[in-house]
Protein backbone atom coordinates (compact mmCIF):
# COMPACT_ATOMS: atom_id res chain seq x y z
CA UNK A 1 0.00 0.00 0.00
CA UNK A 2 1.12 3.80 -0.65
CA UNK A 3 2.73 5.57 2.62
CA UNK A 4 0.63 8.74 3.99
CA UNK A 5 1.78 11.59 2.65
CA UNK A 6 2.72 14.36 5.52
CA UNK A 7 2.59 17.65 3.77
CA UNK A 8 1.06 19.07 0.87
CA UNK A 9 3.84 19.31 -1.24
CA UNK A 10 4.41 15.52 -0.78
CA UNK A 11 0.88 14.97 -1.44
CA UNK A 12 0.92 17.02 -5.48
CA UNK A 13 4.38 14.99 -5.69
CA UNK A 14 3.54 12.18 -4.86
CA UNK A 15 -0.14 11.80 -6.77
CA UNK A 16 -0.20 10.46 -10.00
CA UNK A 17 -2.62 8.61 -12.31
CA UNK A 18 -2.35 5.00 -10.88
CA UNK A 19 -3.40 2.45 -13.58
CA UNK A 20 -2.73 -0.99 -11.29
CA UNK A 21 -4.67 -1.02 -7.80
CA UNK A 22 -4.59 -3.78 -5.39
CA UNK A 23 -8.06 -5.51 -4.99
CA UNK A 24 -7.52 -4.09 -0.87
CA UNK A 25 -11.24 -2.51 0.14
CA UNK A 26 -11.24 0.87 1.41
CA UNK A 27 -13.56 1.55 3.97
CA UNK A 28 -16.62 3.85 3.98
CA UNK A 29 -15.32 5.61 6.53
CA UNK A 30 -12.15 6.66 5.11
CA UNK A 31 -14.12 7.78 2.16
CA UNK A 32 -16.09 9.92 3.80
CA UNK A 33 -13.65 11.51 6.20
CA UNK A 34 -11.87 12.46 2.53
CA UNK A 35 -15.18 13.29 0.76
CA UNK A 36 -16.07 15.70 4.00
CA UNK A 37 -13.10 17.56 3.88
CA UNK A 38 -13.27 18.27 0.25
CA UNK A 39 -15.88 20.19 0.92
CA UNK A 40 -13.45 22.92 1.57
CA UNK A 41 -12.64 23.15 -1.85
CA UNK A 42 -12.66 26.55 -3.53
CA UNK A 43 -15.77 27.44 -5.41
CA UNK A 44 -16.96 30.81 -6.87
CA UNK A 45 -19.80 32.47 -5.49
CA UNK A 46 -20.04 29.51 -2.50
CA UNK A 47 -21.96 27.93 -5.67
CA UNK A 48 -20.84 24.09 -5.07
CA UNK A 49 -21.87 22.98 -8.24
CA UNK A 50 -19.98 19.31 -8.23
CA UNK A 51 -21.81 16.20 -7.34
CA UNK A 52 -21.18 12.69 -7.17
CA UNK A 53 -22.07 8.98 -6.48
CA UNK A 54 -19.27 6.60 -5.18
CA UNK A 55 -19.82 2.66 -5.52
CA UNK A 56 -17.78 -0.42 -4.15
CA UNK A 57 -18.73 -3.78 -4.47
CA UNK A 58 -21.95 -5.33 -5.95
CA UNK A 59 -22.96 -1.70 -7.69
CA UNK A 60 -19.55 -1.15 -8.81
CA UNK A 61 -19.41 -5.02 -10.46
CA UNK A 62 -22.53 -4.48 -11.82
CA UNK A 63 -22.01 -1.18 -13.24
CA UNK A 64 -18.61 -2.69 -15.19
CA UNK A 65 -20.69 -5.98 -16.55
CA UNK A 66 -23.06 -3.43 -18.00
CA UNK A 67 -20.07 -0.91 -19.36
CA UNK A 68 -18.54 -4.12 -21.11
CA UNK A 69 -21.44 -4.80 -23.19
CA UNK A 70 -22.25 -0.71 -24.26
CA UNK A 71 -20.80 0.17 -27.21
CA UNK A 72 -19.11 3.93 -27.06
CA UNK A 73 -20.53 7.16 -27.20
CA UNK A 74 -19.69 10.10 -28.39
CA UNK A 75 -18.58 12.50 -25.33
CA UNK A 76 -20.73 15.58 -24.72
CA UNK A 77 -17.81 17.68 -24.57
CA UNK A 78 -13.52 17.45 -26.24
CA UNK A 79 -10.98 17.15 -24.14
CA UNK A 80 -8.30 16.92 -27.08
CA UNK A 81 -8.79 20.17 -28.53
CA UNK A 82 -5.13 21.26 -27.43
CA UNK A 83 -3.63 18.22 -29.92
CA UNK A 84 -4.39 20.57 -32.29
CA UNK A 85 -0.64 22.44 -31.35
CA UNK A 86 2.34 20.53 -31.94
CA UNK A 87 3.92 21.26 -28.35
CA UNK A 88 0.81 19.79 -26.43
CA UNK A 89 0.51 16.95 -29.21
CA UNK A 90 3.93 16.47 -28.15
CA UNK A 91 3.27 16.26 -24.82
CA UNK A 92 0.69 13.92 -25.22
CA UNK A 93 2.42 11.39 -27.27
CA UNK A 94 5.58 11.38 -25.06
CA UNK A 95 3.48 10.60 -21.97
CA UNK A 96 1.89 7.36 -24.00
CA UNK A 97 4.81 6.09 -24.95
CA UNK A 98 6.91 6.43 -21.27
CA UNK A 99 3.29 4.37 -20.58
CA UNK A 100 3.14 1.56 -22.94
CA UNK A 101 6.86 1.39 -22.51
CA UNK A 102 6.13 0.46 -18.92
CA UNK A 103 3.66 -1.82 -19.83
CA UNK A 104 5.63 -3.59 -22.20
CA UNK A 105 3.73 -3.03 -25.58
CA UNK A 106 5.42 -2.01 -28.44
CA UNK A 107 4.27 0.86 -30.57
CA UNK A 108 3.01 -1.27 -33.27
CA UNK A 109 0.77 -3.83 -31.29
CA UNK A 110 -2.62 -2.42 -31.64
CA UNK A 111 -4.60 -4.90 -30.15
CA UNK A 112 -2.11 -4.53 -27.27
CA UNK A 113 -2.51 -1.02 -26.98
CA UNK A 114 -6.36 -1.24 -27.50
CA UNK A 115 -6.51 -3.55 -24.37
CA UNK A 116 -4.51 -1.55 -22.36
CA UNK A 117 -6.96 1.52 -22.78
CA UNK A 118 -10.00 -1.00 -22.57
CA UNK A 119 -9.35 -1.60 -19.01
CA UNK A 120 -10.32 1.80 -18.05
CA UNK A 121 -13.54 0.41 -18.00
CA UNK A 122 -12.61 -1.10 -14.45
CA UNK A 123 -10.76 1.58 -13.41
CA UNK A 124 -7.79 -0.38 -13.74
CA UNK A 125 -9.07 -2.81 -11.05
CA UNK A 126 -9.74 0.04 -8.68
CA UNK A 127 -12.29 -0.80 -5.81
CA UNK A 128 -13.98 2.27 -5.62
CA UNK A 129 -15.45 4.50 -7.96
CA UNK A 130 -16.24 8.14 -7.99
CA UNK A 131 -18.59 9.54 -10.62
CA UNK A 132 -18.87 13.39 -11.21
CA UNK A 133 -21.14 14.70 -12.68
CA UNK A 134 -22.74 18.81 -12.58
CA UNK A 135 -26.16 20.84 -12.98
CA UNK A 136 -26.83 21.67 -17.09
CA UNK A 137 -27.17 24.87 -15.68
CA UNK A 138 -23.56 25.49 -14.94
CA UNK A 139 -21.05 27.01 -17.00
CA UNK A 140 -17.09 27.27 -17.81
CA UNK A 141 -16.22 28.96 -14.30
CA UNK A 142 -18.07 25.81 -12.69
CA UNK A 143 -16.06 23.56 -14.42
CA UNK A 144 -13.41 25.10 -12.98
CA UNK A 145 -14.65 24.71 -9.33
CA UNK A 146 -15.54 20.87 -9.90
CA UNK A 147 -11.92 20.55 -10.83
CA UNK A 148 -10.63 22.31 -7.94
CA UNK A 149 -12.53 20.12 -5.87
CA UNK A 150 -11.64 16.75 -7.68
CA UNK A 151 -7.62 17.82 -7.15
CA UNK A 152 -8.36 18.54 -3.47
CA UNK A 153 -10.48 15.14 -3.28
CA UNK A 154 -7.22 13.49 -4.74
CA UNK A 155 -5.12 15.53 -2.45
CA UNK A 156 -6.65 14.08 0.35
CA UNK A 157 -6.31 10.48 -0.62
CA UNK A 158 -2.68 10.57 -0.85
CA UNK A 159 -2.69 11.78 3.10
CA UNK A 160 -4.97 9.11 4.15
CA UNK A 161 -2.14 6.56 1.48
CA UNK A 162 -4.95 6.24 -0.93
CA UNK A 163 -4.37 6.68 -4.64
CA UNK A 164 -6.18 7.88 -7.60
CA UNK A 165 -6.83 8.35 -11.86
CA UNK A 166 -9.20 10.57 -12.72
CA UNK A 167 -11.06 9.55 -15.84
CA UNK A 168 -13.00 11.68 -18.45
CA UNK A 169 -12.52 8.90 -20.51
CA UNK A 170 -15.79 7.30 -19.04
CA UNK A 171 -17.28 9.99 -20.73
CA UNK A 172 -17.90 7.92 -23.28
CA UNK A 173 -20.15 5.89 -21.85
CA UNK A 174 -22.32 8.55 -19.86
CA UNK A 175 -25.58 7.43 -20.84
CA UNK A 176 -25.29 4.04 -19.29
CA UNK A 177 -23.38 4.86 -16.14
CA UNK A 178 -26.31 8.03 -15.53
CA UNK A 179 -28.88 5.30 -15.83
CA UNK A 180 -27.41 3.07 -13.42
CA UNK A 181 -26.93 5.46 -10.71
CA UNK A 182 -30.25 7.36 -11.33
CA UNK A 183 -28.95 10.68 -12.06
CA UNK A 184 -31.44 12.17 -15.01
CA UNK A 185 -29.26 13.46 -18.15
CA UNK A 186 -32.25 15.89 -19.01
CA UNK A 187 -31.00 18.35 -15.90
CA UNK A 188 -27.04 16.82 -14.98
CA UNK A 189 -24.27 16.26 -17.21
CA UNK A 190 -21.65 13.33 -16.60
CA UNK A 191 -17.95 14.72 -16.10
CA UNK A 192 -15.31 11.81 -15.26
CA UNK A 193 -15.21 8.93 -13.21
CA UNK A 194 -12.01 8.52 -10.62
CA UNK A 195 -10.70 5.47 -9.33
CA UNK A 196 -9.93 5.04 -5.65
CA UNK A 197 -7.23 2.43 -4.02
CA UNK A 198 -4.40 1.68 -3.06
CA UNK A 199 -1.62 1.16 -5.76
CA UNK A 200 0.07 -2.32 -6.72
CA UNK A 201 3.90 -0.74 -5.81
CA UNK A 202 5.06 -3.94 -7.98
CA UNK A 203 3.38 -2.76 -11.26
CA UNK A 204 5.77 -0.53 -13.80
CA UNK A 205 2.85 1.42 -15.16
CA UNK A 206 2.64 2.91 -11.82
CA UNK A 207 6.41 3.82 -11.55
CA UNK A 208 7.10 5.23 -15.65
CA UNK A 209 8.84 8.59 -15.82
CA UNK A 210 6.59 11.40 -16.22
CA UNK A 211 7.71 14.94 -17.56
CA UNK A 212 6.87 18.50 -16.68
CA UNK A 213 8.10 21.77 -18.47
CA UNK A 214 10.12 23.88 -16.97
CA UNK A 215 8.14 26.73 -14.69
CA UNK A 216 9.33 29.29 -16.42
CA UNK A 217 7.33 27.62 -20.08
CA UNK A 218 4.11 28.30 -17.87
CA UNK A 219 4.41 31.43 -15.05
CA UNK A 220 6.00 34.77 -15.83
CA UNK A 221 7.03 36.88 -12.79
CA UNK A 222 6.96 40.49 -12.66
CA UNK A 223 7.58 43.11 -10.12
CA UNK A 224 10.16 41.78 -8.33
CA UNK A 225 14.04 43.26 -8.23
Amino acid sequence: MSSQSRSVSQAVRTRRSVREFLDTPVPLETIRRVMDTARWAPSGCNYQPWEATILTGEPLAALRDRLAGTPMQQPEYDWDGPKQDDKYKARLYELGASMFESLGIEREDKAGRAAAMGRNLTSFGAPVLLLCYFPRIVKEAQWSDTGMWLQTIMLLLREEGLDSCPQEFLAYYADPIMEHIGVSQDTHMFFCGMGIGYRDPDAPVNDFERNRVPLEEHVRFDGWR
